[in-house]
């Protein structure tokens, strides 16, 4: 109020110089200006020369100058008929200093003072100060540092300047000691206090910072309580008070929250009102709430979103359905009435898109469900959003419907994009236990010059195999979505060079092929293919038995061609790091006539996601597989087995340490030396030498993970931990003769494992790290507790 009424009494002060009687102005001379130009005193001024000065308009004029805000001090006078103005200017501000903050950088602390008015080459203005100082004050209280001051200082210097300290001593953040609930009898206070976000102090609040107070999150807190009990069908709860204390030195914090349960109420009827539009019988279906239900609001909303979602499917985009609760005190029920408003049905005028710079319209117009011209279907909306998503072409994808101006039953769907590189130049570099040192480089690109095709060209190279290939994929070769594609490799496997890990030979291929999808429906596909494959074995420095009558048999030169036939069907949320959903395919591959083997393998995979609670996640997963020979092929090719152990396995176990093993003697064949150059090294005239992993031609294998968040890290998109059981083995139905530990399926011998794994998706690649315990460890087989894999594996 003082301040308000400080101009008034110095105008009037001023102004009883002049007053004497009115006068016409004939010039106007302004004394004490150094910073503001006199234009701006004369644009502020609202008398000019020639006009008459009165007591009423002398008075505005102070006031209009003082409005201006550049001026501490005004005085009009008056030498005969010239109006003589006397200004002592504001001090501009030489600097801002600030000083103890730690929780607020300082750089935020400018920008906000920058903002006020606050800043270098400002005028300077004390309320201004004042209000800075009270807001920076309420930030810290916002954190919960009630001890938070804040001093400032105004430092005068020469040339009417002042210079600005805020000494800032932010205090220690007040913890909550203590959370309350009073009023509660149905539900105990654990379970109450367990709702909140807000924690009483324990160890893992230095990491979490969740026992400290803050408005927001008690009025958050206070929703969920409400909610809490609305869902259980106490519809009269209420929340009388909440008092939140703070100890005399400011540590501390009590929160006590007073509230009224009132009755349990259940539900006594559920009807539809209103222009249902579609057929009762379908909305009646979306009903959650039911009679003797306990009410809940929760059920009571979910319902109506249904019901509108359904309407949506039709077309009105604008329906509105409200629960309406009746309720009867006398009983304690609930009726409830859901309002069917449907509105006008919708038709999309237009389809747009923007943001696509790259990307043609006809690949984002492509992936569309919902038609131009067609009735509004929400669903069909959401869907073509979320194949837009699939695509893996951009960052976020936005979808609007707005109204056509003029209409009241027509929209345009808008789609919005934000594009990302869909292509890359890469080189990487990587290490796995079972492979050493992987060198690669690839050249990709998911949307060849925005058309949506995919072009690949890699090649890498390990200890033990070399691989080169092309890949070309279009999605859509037709419009409704049939792909083709068509690759070519070629392949180096040295089994040599491991040390024998797994049984010796070298196999070097050379292929190509075409594959056809067709879908069948959103989320699954049909795949036929045809390739050919040639392959030459070199049966390698310390061969075995099985591998040598193979050879003796066959052939050591293979010319096979091969058609295969799948069915792939995926709902999960991401391709990379799934956390809902399931996925599973099913294929099956054979040589055709004109081949120089007759075999085929038959594979099946497939994972889900259960959620467990909202940040715990239980998957299944499993892989089989069978092959065998057929026609003149004794027996599947032995470079055609499977082998389990290891990552993507049975981890716990070494890598295709699994399952059959070869003859331990590899210096003898059916008694007699093998031939000269077939063997060399001293290892090779062992008779003693161990049994080396063969594979077989059936696999199965399986397991169960819980992920789970990793603890302290905010971003877990890039990583996943979990606890896992994994179980498998190999099995071979034609064991060749004398080999070692061949059995017929026997899901006793199965081995098995439980530990923790962690990947983390890296610039590398994924890195991949597990500790596991063998449960059941099959005779011969070759454990190992810690397993790690950086970068891409084989």
């Amino acid at each position: 109020m003082k301040r308000l009424l400080l101009p008034a009494v110095i105008s009037a002060l001023m102004i009883a110089e002049v007053h004497a009687e009115s006068f016409t102005i004939s010039d106007i001379r302004v004394n004490g200006l150094q910073r503001v130009s006199a234009g701006s005193v004369f644009g502020a001024l609202p008398l000019n020369v020639g006009q008459a000065a009165d007591d009423t308009r002398l008075v505005d004029a102070t006031r209009a100058l003082f409005r201006t805000g550049f001026f501490e001090d005004i005085q009009l006078g008056r030498e005969g008929d010239v109006l003589v103005i006397n200004v002592v200017e504001r001090p501009s501000i030489s600097g801002v200093e600030i000083d103890g903050n730690k929780a607020i950088k300082t750089e935020d602390l400018l920008s906000g003072l920058q903002q006020s008015g606050l800043a270098e080459g400002e005028i300077f203005q004390r309320a201004t100060l004042e209000g800075v100082r009270n807001e920076l004050q309420r930030q810290y209280v916002a954190q919960g540092r009630y001890s938070a001051t804040i001093e400032t200082k105004v430092v005068p210097q020469p040339r009417n300047r002042v210079a600005l300290k805020i000494d800032i001593n932010e205090g220690s953040v007040a913890a909550i000691k203590h959370i309350n609930v009073v009023g509660n009898s149905v539900f105990p206070d654990e379970d109450l206090t367990d709702l909140f976000e807000l924690k009483t102090s324990n160890w893992l609040s230095f990491f979490r910072n969740d026992d400290k107070y803050a408005r927001e999150k008690l009025s958050g807190d206070l929703e969920r309580l409400r909610s809490y009990y609305l869902d259980r069908g106490y519809i009269n709860m209420d929340i009388t008070s909440t008092q939140v204390s703070i100890t005399p030195d400011k540590k501390d914090v009590y929160v006590t929250v007073n509230i009224a349960e009132g009755d349990r109420y259940t539900v006594s009827d559920v009807k539809l009102s209103g222009d249902l539009k579609v057929p009762q019988e379908e909305l009646q279906s979306l009903l959650l709430a039911k009679e003797g239900q306990v009410f809940s609001r929760k059920v009571m909303t979910t319902t109506s979103e249904l019901i509108t979602r359904r309407l949506g499917n039709e077309g009105y985009t604008f329906a509105n359905v409200n629960g309406v609760p009746e309720t009867n005190d006398e009983d304690n029920t609930v009726a409830i009435t859901f309002v069917v408003d449907p509105g006008k049905r919708a038709y999309v005028n237009r389809v747009n898109f923007r943001g696509n710079t790259k990307t043609e319209d006809e690949v984002l117009r492509r992936e569309m469900r919902q038609m131009e011209g067609g009735w509004a279907s929400t669903y069909l909306i959401d869907q073509s959003k979320t194949r837009l998503e699939r695509l893996g072409f951009f960052k976020e994808v936005n979808v609007e419907t707005p109204q056509v101006p003029g209409t009241d039953d027509q929209i345009d769907v808008n789609y919005s994009v934000e594009e990302q590189p869909s292509g890359s130049i890469m080189a990487s570099i990587g290490f796995a236990q079972n492979a050493g040192l992987i060198l690669g480089g690839s050249i990709s690109q998911n949307n060849f010059l925005g058309t949506g095709n995919r072009v690949s060209l890699g090649l890498t190279r390990s200890e033990y195999q070399s691989r080169y290939n092309f890949g070309f994929v279009d999605p859509y070769w037709t419009e409704d979505g049939v792909s083709l594609g068509y690759n070519a490799f070629y392949r180096t496997t040295d089994y040599d060079e491991l040390d024998y890990d797994v049984s010796s030979y070298s196999v070097d291929s050379l292929g190509g092929g075409v594959n056809i999808g067709y879908p069948i429906s959103e989320t699954s596909r049909l795949s036929f293919g045809l390739s050919a494959q040639q392959d030459t074995i070199d049966s390698g420095r310390y061969t075995v038995d099985e591998i040598f009558d193979f050879i003796e048999q066959e052939g050591d030169s293979y010319l096979n061609f091969k058609a295969s036939v799948g069915w792939s069907e995926s709902t999960l949320n991401r391709g990379v790091l799934a956390t809902r959903g399931h996925s599973q395919s099913l294929s099956f591959e054979t040589t055709i006539p004109g081949s120089d083997l007759s075999f085929y393998k038959l594979d099946y995979n497939a994972q889900l996601f259960l959620p467990v609670t909202k940040t715990y996640t239980m998957r299944l997963h499993t892989q089989l597989g069978y092959g065998d020979a057929y026609g003149s092929t004794s027996r599947l090719p032995f470079y055609e087995h499977y082998y389990a152990g290891g990552f993507n396995s049975v981890r716990g176990f070494e890598d295709s340490s699994l399952g059959p093993r070869s003859t331990p003697s590899t210096a003898y064949r059916n008694g007699n030396p093998l031939p000269p150059g077939q063997c060399e090294g001293e290892l090779c005239t062992d008779p003693d030498r161990d049994a080396l992993p063969f594979g077989g031609n059936v696999l199965i294998q399986g397991g169960v993970e819980v992920l789970f968040p990793m603890p302290f890290v905010k971003d877990q998109r890039s990583l996943r931990t979990s606890v896992f059981w994994d179980v498998g083995n190999v099995y071979d139905t034609n064991c060749p003769s004398g080999s070692a530990k061949c059995s017929d399926i026997d899901i006793g011998d199965m081995a098995s494992s439980v530990g923790v794994g962690l990947t983390w998706i890296t610039a590398m690649g994924p890195l991949s790290f597990s500790l596991a315990m063998p449960v059941m460890k099959p005779d011969d087989a070759d454990t190992q507790v810690f397993q790690f894999s950086l970068g891409q594996t084989f």
